[in-house]
């Protein structure tokens, strides 16, 4: 166990004092923080506003367009239905005009909803091609209904807007959207859980490389054990980057509130919202807010990052002990390519699995399966956590995460100790599988 702890000593210190490390634990945090207040400027900024000529043959269709000038300023409608079409169509050639909807006269407004243009010299967004449609169809159904002398007004009335209240079993009231924050809560976790893996598992690996190519492994090896170097390796390695990643989340939290506090930028998506538009929205949604922090503090917040701790420490040790097995077998990274598609996989399934299965049915079978498998259990059971999740299935699949673990090291093992000395040749799947047996 000494000679373990000795090889985890080396790896972190050899780690922490790279130069490559320090810059990089200090200057990603200025980057992120740098890269998201640019995000917070640019959503700030006004977006130009586009000009639309309307060509209407009509006459019915062109008020109802300038009548949007008003409630927004993305786009501004001209009524120039006097204006030759030739004309029109040669403006927007010469880019005068951003776009042109042309509204040809027809015998009945039945023929009309397939023969109206829009003419731009680049493809219009499909929420602007909606809103027109919305305009048309809105105006074409009004008069449909006047033709028919029915009465738009007491039908507007007769329109019912259901508004359901959800309520628990137990009485109390339950909010909408609270399903989509706990998805958003556990796919937090998740995603952290994702990128450290892929970053600090490829550092295992670029070690282990990087070592192997220096012909450094050789006397290594000579005093250790390959699996008391890999599993040194792995911990060692866990250890720095867990450093680094609190790091990052110290400096890019200060970062952030000193960048808001001092400097008057948003970071994030509220960057855009004006602050009596803010103020207005906090007042009427007082209440709701008040309803939302209550039922996150009902959620199972101990069992989230508990949970949060023993899978990260799983879901790492697992991978790592894949990489570790790959730098082995290979001489550099380009040749690791081939190796890493399958490890990768499990992750982007996981991923999937979560935001558009646990979403809908966080206790449905696939959700519960996929929470059981070692290889996505550590994505797909942290985003179900926060939906409540039975502690004998928790139990489940801790036990198979952490057996997996242990099976896959004493495999990894294997293809580490023949893999570690061979040098010159290109391992193919064929031979991993026939290293497992020596």
């Amino acid at each position: 166990m000494s000679i373990i702890s000795l090889i985890i000593k080396r790896e972190f210190i050899a780690k922490v004092r790279n130069k490559s490390f320090v810059v990089m634990t200090f200057l990603s945090p200025l980057l992120f923080v740098a890269i998201a207040g640019f995000i917070g400027y640019l959503s700030s900024m006004k977006a130009e506003t586009k000009k639309i000529a309307i060509h209407d043959e009509t006459g019915l269709f062109a008020n109802d367009f300038v009548k949007q000038n008003k409630k927004q300023a993305a786009f501004k409608y001209l009524n120039l239905s006097e204006i030759d079409t030739k004309a029109l169509k040669d403006s927007i050639t010469n880019e005068s005009f951003d776009g042109l909807i042309i509204i040809p006269k027809t015998n009945n407004l039945k023929d009309l909803e397939s023969k109206i243009e829009f003419i731009s010299n680049n493809s219009p967004s499909i929420s602007f091609i909606e809103k027109t449609q919305d305009v048309i169809g809105e105006k074409i159904t009004k008069i449909n209904l006047e033709t028919a002398k029915l009465d738009t007004l007491a039908i507007q009335k007769a329109q019912s807007s259901v508004n359901i209240h959800l309520i628990k079993a137990s009485g109390e009231e339950s909010l909408k959207g609270l399903n989509e924050i706990k998805i958003g809560i556990g796919g937090a976790f998740g995603y952290l859980i994702m990128m450290f893996i892929i970053i600090y598992g490829n550092m295992v690996m670029r070690s282990v490389i990087e070592e192997k190519t220096n012909r450094i492994i050789e006397i290594i090896i000579s005093s250790v054990k390959p699996f008391q170097l890999m599993i040194g390796k792995i911990i060692g390695t866990s250890l720095a980057g867990l450093l680094q990643f609190m790091i990052w989340a110290i400096i890019g939290l200060s970062l952030m509130f000193a960048a808001s506090a001092f400097f008057g930028v948003n970071v994030g998506p509220t960057a855009k919202i004006s602050p009596e538009l803010m103020q207005s929205a906090q007042n009427e949604m007082s209440g709701s807010a008040q309803m939302y922090i209550s039922e996150l503090w009902n959620l199972p917040i101990a069992s989230i990052i508990i949970g949060f701790i023993i899978y990260f420490i799983g879901g790492y040790f697992l991978y790592s002990s894949f990489y570790a097995a790959i730098g082995a077998a290979v001489d550099n990274q380009t040749d690791s390519q081939q190796f890493l598609l399958p490890i990768l996989m499990p992750l982007i399934l996981s991923v999937y699995i979560g935001f558009f299965t646990v979403v809908n049915d966080p206790h449905g079978t696939i959700a519960v399966v996929f929470s059981m498998i070692p290889l996505t259990s550590p994505i797909v059971m942290l985003m179900r956590l926060p939906f409540g999740v039975p502690w004998w299935q928790i139990a489940i699949s801790v036990s198979l995460l952490f057996a997996t673990f242990f099976l896959v090291v004493w495999f990894a093992a294997k293809i580490y100790r023949i893999g570690i000395l061979m040098y010159g040749k290109k391992p193919t799947w064929k031979e991993l599988y026939r290293w497992l047996k020596y």
